[in-house]
């Protein structure tokens, strides 16, 4: 007995000093489970097939929800944008169309054939002519302009008709006079022109 104890000690010194050694160590021959096929019946992999067939119909429904929401959201953003900015414009528009008065009295002051040419007269006509220019710029700085006086005819988006006319050199719809300068705050009219139209 005292014998065969010594050869099982020698040979699990043996294998411990191969392992020391780097020797690779013999494994178990046994297959691991997860190499093992499964075999699943027909019937189950079916109701597996109709499930996920389920499960996509629902995951495409609802991103075609989420996606119709968002445009939709997107869509309300951009409309409260747009109108607060135009809001903004209005209020802007109808504080600018104060002073447009102004700027007409003074267009209408620098027009009088009673214009002072020479003297302390002419200096104050000619400070009068830069306080009126001035105005325009400080409107234009703003987004204000004042509309192409150069229309022919009327057009009831940008005109006011203030009195209609017969008139042999114009034709009819045809502009005879520009009365009062028509302004504009970006796209929008914040004061029509106001003409006189040729019947």
């Amino acid at each position: 007995m005292p014998a065969k104890k010594h050869k099982t000690e020698d040979k699990e010194k043996k294998t411990d000093v191969e392992k020391q050694q780097g020797q690779p160590v013999p494994q178990p021959t046994s297959t691991p489970a997860s190499e093992v096929p499964v075999v699943m019946p027909e019937e189950e992999i079916a109701q597996l097939s109709s499930e996920l067939d389920q499960s996509l119909a629902k995951a495409n429904e609802y991103l075609e929800g989420w996606q119709r929401e968002r445009a939709e959201f997107f869509n309300y953003k951009k409309r409260m944008e747009r109108e607060l900015s135009q809001g903004g414009q209005s209020a802007f528009g109808n504080a600018i169309r104060r002073y447009l008065d102004i700027a007409d009295d003074l267009a209408r002051a620098l027009k009088s054939t009673n214009r002072p040419q020479e003297g302390d007269g002419a200096i104050w006509a000619e400070g009068i002519d830069l306080i009126h220019r001035k105005l325009i710029c400080a409107f234009e700085a703003d987004g204000v302009k004042m509309m192409d006086a150069s229309c022919k005819y009327f057009d009831p988006k940008l005109h006011e008709a203030i009195s209609n006319e017969d008139s042999p050199d114009h034709e009819s719809g045809e502009i005879i006079d520009v009365v009062q300068p028509g302004y504009t705050l970006g796209e929008r009219v914040i004061r029509p022109a106001r003409v006189r139209v040729a019947r």
